[in-house]
């Protein structure tokens, strides 16, 4: 996500940075490029020539052709109007007013209405306390209601039954009702789609809205569609009044295009990101992170996010207690991997870290996901002794864990030399080193 327009917008600001003093022409010449980074990135013509706009008028004012690091002004300024561009603020939802609370979900089939209904019920039930009650109202298709009744009970969350041949609006009205008699706040309703807008799907979607009068209408749009995301969610804003979006698929190749345009087309905010298929893969949307992100600044915070709901505190309490007593195991190691794993791709972690997402050797340093799994393979194939005692691994032993992983002896010893050397690593530690790193640096 962001990543070509990021890497584009960099060389623009390091070009402009290493200037000591800036001329309009300068200005004039680095803005082009900005604009050509986010035509690329898909993001609608109107909204960059907005936005360059915006940028221009206060790059050519006296806050930067006065200061003493005109080139980092520039960037600033751009950071400050692209936050704005994004929402300015995190927008959260509505959930106030009339108990239970009704979010409805629309979009076009395909967007991921489905998944990210039970999602979001995860989520609110998970960060906010709240008891979602999930409704089925796709009654085009048994498969999606199928569907999200085989991830309700995934993620233990109530369900409307909802029969077929009943009309949506029918099925809103009454599974509001019965939230309200089981005593849960929060109905979430996944709606019928289509392979695009038609006026059969908007009036059936606005006879949902006269039955339940929800708080949130929010539409779930596809990243990968870019620009036709964007008219997209136009099109069902001018219909429904969308109260926000919810953009999918933003781990993939998404250039970007949609989440910089959606805002400034419709008025109507980016409440949340999907970033993979899992269940818990859902973020709320924050304007000044995703702008630190696009102009390689990180984004700690989110990264610590993931890590607080991903990471269990007490394996991580157990884990620097056999640091500090040199007894990190294989096993040690594979439950590691596996917790990184679930904070997301590589990519997705160094892109969140400042200064590492810059360095080109890094990247070229980072191992292939494929070579996680191999990884893992590797360990599984190894007995319980060994695992705990890799010393004992003799030939014998490398050509047996290598034909039960499918892999080769190199990989076995490869993986064997490199837990060696981290083993060596972690021993500093074990002596006094947890007290010497800077607080924050360890999740315990």
């Amino acid at each position: 996500m962001f990543e070509n327009l990021s890497d584009r917008l960099s060389k623009v600001f390091k070009k402009l940075k290493g200037q000591g003093t800036l001329s309009p022409e300068d200005i004039e010449k680095g803005l082009r490029e900005v604009r050509l980074a986010l035509l690329e990135a898909d993001v609608n013509y109107k909204v960059v020539k907005d936005f360059i706009k915006r940028v221009k008028e206060r790059a050519l004012g006296h806050e930067v052709m006065e200061s003493l690091t005109p080139g980092q002004q520039v960037v600033k300024i751009v950071h400050e109007e692209l936050i704005q561009l994004l929402g300015s603020s995190d927008e959260g939802l509505n959930l106030s007013g009339r108990q239970p609370a009704v979010i409805v979900l629309a979009g076009l089939q395909g967007s991921g209405k489905t998944t990210t209904a039970a999602k979001l019920a995860r989520w609110l039930r998970k960060k906010k306390g709240r008891k979602p009650y999930l409704v089925p109202a796709d009654v085009y298709r048994p498969a999606a209601i199928k569907q999200l009744e085989t991830l309700a009970r995934q993620i233990d969350c109530p369900f409307f039954p909802t029969e077929e041949g009943t009309l949506p609006a029918d099925i809103a009205r009454q599974a509001v009702a019965q939230a309200a008699m089981q005593g849960l706040d929060t109905v979430i309703i996944d709606t019928a789609g289509r392979l695009h807008v038609d006026e059969a799907l908007m009036a059936e979607l606005k006879a949902i809205k006269d039955q339940v009068e929800p708080q949130e209408i929010l539409l779930v749009a596809d990243a990968m569609t870019g620009q036709d995301a964007v008219n997209i969610a136009d099109s069902f804003n001018k219909a429904l009044s969308i109260t926000g979006v919810i953009l999918t698929k933003m781990e993939g190749d998404a250039r970007g295009g949609a989440a910089l345009s959606i805002r400034e087309v419709t008025g109507a905010p980016i409440k949340f990101v999907g970033i993979g298929e899992k269940i818990n893969a859902i973020e709320v949307f924050h304007p000044k992170r995703i702008a630190d992100r696009i102009l390689g600044m990180g984004d700690v915070l989110t990264l610590i996010e993931k890590a607080q709901d991903t990471i269990d505190k007490d394996k991580a309490l157990e884990l620097q207690q056999k640091i500090k007593k040199n007894a990190f195991t294989l096993e040690d190691f594979r439950d590691q991997l596996r917790q990184v794993r679930k904070l997301g791709s590589l990519e997705q972690i160094i892109s969140m870290i400042p200064g590492l997402n810059k360095m080109k050797q890094f990247k070229k340093m980072m191992p292939d996901e494929k070579e996680l799994v191999k990884i893992e393979a590797i360990i599984n194939s190894m007995t319980p002794e060994e695992r705990r005692k890799y010393t004992i691994i003799n030939a014998s032993r490398r050509r047996r864990i290598a034909k039960g992983s499918g892999t080769t002896v190199q990989d076995v010893n490869q993986l064997l030399k490199n837990y060696a050397e981290m083993n060596k690593m972690l021993k500093k530690f074990g002596k006094g080193g947890f007290k010497k790193m800077p607080r924050g640096m360890f999740p315990f």
